[in-house]
């Protein structure tokens, strides 16, 4: 990551859009705007952490509402909302932040909410090994928002269901109730 590099772009960007940062107020935004960007597209670090399911616990287990930010790759403006994340373990239960940090890993960069959706449950899929695998994602998009259409208050929803939660219509419509969203 080049930040000196970046904030010139920035005071270009800026300048190309009749923006001064002459002011005493704008002096510093191609740098604040230069790390505020690497911030949004840098993940923490974590190691996965994975126990044997000794006890053979079978059912579901959800995190719901895990805060997500993510930037869309369009438009390069952010979109905020939720990630509903759950499995039916198999012989491996994961470490509950693990799966805030799953949504993270893949929400720090330009992103499609779609993309993000199936990112997530594809990583537990893959290292977990899961019976089921669940991800719902409901976001608010300000490219949609704040500019274009200006569909104030609209939100979309995406989902991605593998394995078990896919193939059998009860073990999704469990899945779907503890989200909060069977409502809908």
């Amino acid at each position: 990551m080049d930040l000196a590099a970046a904030e010139r772009a920035a005071a270009q960007f800026l300048r190309a859009l009749g923006i001064p940062t002459t002011s005493e107020s704008l002096r510093g935004t191609p740098a604040r705007m230069a790390r505020a960007y690497a911030e949004l597209f840098t993940p923490r670090p974590f190691d996965l952490t994975t126990f044997p399911n000794d006890e053979g616990y079978d059912e579901l287990v959800l995190a719901r509402a895990i805060p997500l930010r993510s930037v869309c790759e369009h438009h390069l403006l952010p979109f905020v909302g939720t990630a509903h994340v759950g499995y039916l373990p198999g012989s491996r239960i994961l470490g509950l932040s693990k799966l805030a940090r799953v949504v993270e890993l893949f929400a720090c960069r330009p992103q499609v909410q779609e993309r993000l959706t199936r990112q997530v449950a594809d990583w537990l899929q893959e290292h977990l090994e899961p019976k089921g695998v669940g991800v719902v994602v409901e976001a608010e998009h300000t490219c949609m928002t704040l500019r274009g259409v200006q569909a104030t208050g609209s939100r979309t929803l995406t989902s991605t269901l593998l394995g078990t939660l896919r193939e059998d219509a009860r073990s999704r419509a469990e899945f779907l109730m503890l989200t909060g969203l069977s409502r809908c």
